[in-house]
């Protein structure tokens, strides 16, 4: 199975997949990473594990739509099963979604479908949740609304910041992302409407439901 990561920034959950895929706990392959920014950290990583690079600049298209064209364009020329996206900037357009429904993951830092969006960190702060977390799903037409696969339950704690729980959040993110792109390529997820289940996982084993396996 092939996969293609898009990442905007420093790339730390592209680097945690394709440090599976080489050690062969992933059976994949990471076909190429594609990137809208030339200065992406993502691209050092690319270039780490040689995984071919595409940089594509938006400002060279008219609009959203001539854009993931061209990126759905580029993926199915190079055979692309499952997208993963890892600190991608741009909201997907629904072009995008039908050319690979129920095949774009995303990772974000909350526990949705609470605190989408950006800025999560200090909106959990300032709302005074007592649990955060971090989740991966399914991309659909909204903004963090797709289908959850799988979540990590982090606490907030009094003195946290957005930094400090920015970083404890990301070190689950690190587990969970890799694992589901597991799932996924073992054929062990299904969807049924909004309900995502994973073929013989735990469902009763906190922080992590459903459980981590290989992670």
């Amino acid at each position: 199975m092939k996969i293609a990561v898009l990442a905007s920034g420093r790339g730390s959950n592209f680097k945690k997949i394709a440090e599976a895929v080489e050690a062969g706990k992933i059976r994949a392959e990471i076909a190429l990473l594609i990137t809208d920014r030339e200065t992406a950290g993502a691209i050092n990583i690319a270039r780490e594990f040689g995984i071919n690079i595409c940089y594509l600049p938006f400002k060279k298209f008219s609009n959203r739509e001539t854009y993931d064209e061209k990126i759905v364009s580029i993926l199915k020329r190079e055979g692309v099963s499952l997208v993963c996206l890892a600190g991608y900037m741009r909201i997907v357009t629904p072009t995008f979604v039908k050319a690979f429904e129920n095949r774009i993951m995303n990772i974000h830092p909350s526990l949705l479908p609470a605190f989408p969006g950006l800025g999560v960190h200090k909106k959990v702060l300032e709302y005074g949740a007592k649990f955060s977390g971090a989740t991966v799903h399914f991309i659909d037409t909204g903004v963090d609304t797709g289908p959850i696969i799988i979540q990590a339950v982090v606490p907030v704690k009094p003195e946290d910041t957005p930094d400090t729980l920015a970083n404890r959040i990301l070190e689950w993110e690190h587990r969970i992302y890799p694992q589901a792109v597991k799932w996924f390529v073992e054929g062990r997820i299904t969807i049924n409407e909004r309900k995502v289940t994973v073929k013989g996982a735990s469902y009763d084993s906190p922080p992590v439901v459903p459980a981590l396996e290989d992670f």
